[in-house]
């Protein structure tokens, strides 16, 4: 019964997900503000009017489109920045190439450098998660050697090979976060260097 309930909350959270406003949203919309909103959000143009359009027909009303495009592009500048494109990359979100040309080289200079952040971290969590379950086989084994049928020697020479593992599973996480540093000082130079006076 837990897990049917279970199932039930997720399928409402996916559909709720799906629904970008209302029916109340809908009737009072300000489409150049919802366009605004969503061009600094970064959102993709056709997608997001489209998820807009559905939502509000369900209420009866009619998107702008003319209203909300040009509200889009008055947001983008908001998004598409050196700064934003760091915060972006370094979260792990994607982007849907929006920005106008002027502006992507910078928007795509700060989100690189955001990735590479990102997947270091992830990297460095990896590692990790794979030595705490190198860790949890190491007391499991450990148990079973206090049980007389056990083969202790077979038992005892897998837990070494797995401490020696994790030693090198350790210089790695050492080498990757000495990189991780290296990344974070490249990161503190490029908000500087954004930043007027930098």
């Amino acid at each position: 019964m837990k897990i049917q309930a279970m199932l039930a909350l997720m399928g409402c959270t996916v559909l709720l997900s799906c629904q970008t406003m209302s029916k109340e949203e809908c009737a009072v919309a300000d489409w150049r503000v919802v366009g605004e909103q969503d061009g600094a959000a970064g959102y993709s143009p056709q997608d997001r009017f489209s998820r807009h359009t559905k939502a509000c027909e369900k209420a009866g009303v009619a998107a702008d489109q003319t209203l909300w495009y040009q509200g889009y592009q008055q947001g983008l500048p908001h998004y598409c920045t050196p700064l934003n494109g760091l915060s972006v990359g370094s979260r792990g979100q994607s982007y849907a190439n929006v920005c106008p040309a002027d502006l992507d080289p910078g928007f795509r200079n700060g989100y690189e450098l955001g990735r590479s952040y990102n997947r270091k971290k992830r990297e460095i969590r990896d590692v990790e998660a794979r030595i705490s379950r190198i860790d949890q086989e190491i007391r499991d084994d450990g148990n079973l050697i206090g049980q007389s049928k056990a083969d202790k020697r077979a038992i005892e020479r897998r837990i070494a090979s797995n401490r020696w593992t994790i030693r090198d599973l350790e210089r790695d996480i050492g080498r990757l976060q000495a990189d991780l540093r290296r990344i974070e000082d490249e990161m503190d130079d490029f908000r500087y260097n954004q930043t007027p006076g930098g």
